[in-house]
């Protein structure tokens, strides 16, 4: 069986580029199909693949600028020659599930969302980008989204990453998905031995929707330790926060600095809304409770009062009350049972995920 694998772009090693891994042991003869690839940043496992790029990424600037080429991803699609391929297998968050596949091929799109930045999200992107990119989202959007949803049709079978996922694309493609989570590295942490210190913990790309905000503004109100962890746009953050001693930006962190993070941590605080979030998980499987915004992926992934707590506004108030409770928890030892985190975090495991692809390329059905 001769496969493609279609991503939408390689340019840095993240949820996304960990199912192409999973997928690659699965399939380790695929060939790659990419709109912009930047092996610099890119695992020694898909370097080591064939891989090949659309014209996106001999455009100036591509490795930095690739999502503001966004708008010409889909008819960049066309230089993807994918006649002579059994199986294609498209992972979608951004434009890469509208290839065209063989009259006998079976094309299966692992979607870990429908593309946020011109469905749901679109007026938070909007609102938070400069006045050229204004102006090209506004007209280029309404001709994006009829070739998100006619591409749909071109699949034919629909895998999300979350229930949460698979409603969007109910809603959005009027097509069925089939829920598998994302693997999780979980071996990695569940090793690790628990010590919880005096502080919580925000780890996730400081971006509006992650929503680090919350967190920090919930800790300096109440006087607790929260320790930033994640790329992004730290400056902003650190011209606002950087004279309270209670919030410490650490910035990029190595795998051993999070490890030792998460496994320290008395909670891990989640205020935004993500379609699965791998971190939650890794928190767990380090026996880290995780006090969470009620809803997204989280509602699948933390079991509440066992693995977790949640919170129903996305305010710091909220959040205030949710540590509040959680602390009550703590005391009496609610969170103390590692053997709980455990089973939890065994449903995100690489071999269940793998499992669960292979069982739907055996059934070949369209859903």
């Amino acid at each position: 069986m001769k496969v493609a694998i279609v991503h939408y772009w390689l340019v840095k090693m993240r949820g996304g580029e960990k199912v192409i891994e999973a997928l690659l042991d699965l399939f380790p003869d695929a060939d790659i199909y990419t709109h912009v690839y930047n092996p610099k940043e890119i695992s020694s496992l898909i370097n080591s693949k064939k891989i090949f790029t659309s014209r996106i990424n001999s455009l100036p600037f591509s490795k930095k600028l690739y999502q503001s080429y966004m708008p010409l991803m889909p008819k960049a699609l066309i230089d993807f020659d994918l006649r002579h391929y059994d199986l294609i297998i498209s992972s979608e968050s951004g434009p890469a599930k509208g290839i065209v596949p063989g009259p006998n091929a079976f094309h299966l799109c692992y979607c870990h969302t429908p593309m946020r930045y011109i469905w749901d999200m679109y007026h938070l992107y909007y609102q938070n980008t400069g006045f050229i990119k204004r102006f090209f989202m506004k007209r280029m959007t309404p001709s994006l989204r009829l070739w998100d949803i006619s591409s749909s049709n071109l699949v034919d079978c629909f895998i999300s990453n979350s229930n949460y996922v698979a409603a969007r694309i109910r809603r959005l493609y009027n097509r069925e998905a089939k829920v598998i989570h994302a693997p999780v590295s979980i071996e990695r942490f569940l090793k690790l031995e628990r010590k919880p210190l005096d502080y919580y913990l925000f780890f996730g790309e400081l971006t509006g929707y992650k929503r680090a905000d919350i967190a920090i503004e919930a800790c300096i109100q109440s006087g607790r330790k929260l320790i930033v962890a994640g790329a992004g746009s730290k400056k902003e953050y650190l011209r606002k926060y950087q004279k309270n001693n209670l919030i410490i930006f650490r910035g990029r962190v190595s795998d051993s600095e999070a490890n030792e993070l998460l496994s320290g941590a008395r909670a891990l605080l989640f205020p935004g809304i993500e379609d699965m979030g791998l971190v939650p998980i890794e928190a767990n499987a380090c026996g880290c409770p995780v006090i969470a915004f009620r809803e997204g992926g989280a509602l699948e992934t933390i079991k509440e009062n066992i693995t977790g707590l949640f919170f129903n506004e996305q305010s710091p108030a909220s959040l205030l009350e949710a540590l509040d409770h959680f602390e009550q928890l703590e005391a009496k030892g609610v969170f103390s049972d590692r053997t709980l985190f455990n089973e939890n975090v065994s449903r995100f495991s690489l071999e269940v995920f793998k499992e669960k692809i292979m069982e739907t390329v055996k059934e070949r059905k369209r859903i």
